[in-house]
């Protein structure tokens, strides 16, 4: 695994943390990272981005992490919300990040993030067709509908109380509709999909409009503050 300098917060996230894998499955990592305050004088901006693969990690520079994160992206955020027992690094940086993780958040974000992300899932489902195709495919497609199932939770989960809550009460309901989906079922996909269309729309939410983009702000300010070298 590639690690970067300067690891803020990082943590095993993906079906390992929601509850989900099993005894084939990757072990993913996601962090964040900061890149020297003086490799943003020169011509060229530092990598933003640093990704290996076997183990898989990522880990997003500072302002990108901030900035997916300010979009809502579902994957990037989880970071955030993790059980204790799954983070591998914690800067102070990384637990103030965790400290203002609401401050990322907003009803319209959230809600188009995670039904969003779902849909691609879904695509992915209606482009596999009636369940007769091989046992790699149908396994691949089993773990479509099972995070299309899970964005669609987390999401309105996170969508109605303010709070994401990354482990899963019941992870067989998850992999019992992926293998009924992945058997041929992709109306079921379809009805679940437009159930909780329909949920975010009834639902009252206490996310604000707008994420707190002045806390993000000032937090990947005392980041560069710390990381600055007069020297570099």
């Amino acid at each position: 695994m590639i690690e970067p300098a300067n690891v803020l917060l990082s943590g095993i996230v993906g079906s390992t943390a929601y509850g989900l894998a099993g005894p084939g499955s990757d072990i993913d990592r996601l962090g964040l990272f900061a890149a020297p305050t003086t490799a943003f004088h020169g011509l060229t901006f530092p990598e933003d981005s640093v990704v290996s693969k076997k183990p898989d990690a990522t880990f997003h520079e500072a302002r990108r992490y901030a900035n997916l994160a300010l979009s809502g992206n579902p994957t990037v955020s989880e970071l955030m919300w993790l059980p204790e027992d799954l983070y591998e690094t914690r800067h102070p940086l990384g637990d103030e990040l965790i400290g203002i993780r609401t401050a990322f958040l907003s009803a319209k974000r959230v809600r188009d993030s995670y039904l969003g992300y779902a849909t691609q899932q879904f695509k992915r489902l209606e482009a596999r067709g009636d369940g007769s195709f091989s046992a790699d495919t149908r396994k691949r497609t089993a773990k479509h509908a099972r995070h299309l199932l899970r964005l669609c939770v987390h999401g309105l989960d996170l969508y109605t109380t303010g709070h994401l809550r990354i482990r899963l009460d019941d992870p067989q309901r998850f992999l019992d509709f992926g293998e009924r989906v992945a058997a041929g079922d992709v109306d079921m996909a379809s009805r679940t999909m437009a159930d909780y269309e329909s949920r975010f729309d009834t639902t009252p939410t206490p996310l604000p409009n707008e994420p707190d983009r002045a806390a993000v702000e000032a937090w990947l300010r005392r980041v560069r503050a710390l990381f600055f070298d007069a020297a570099g």
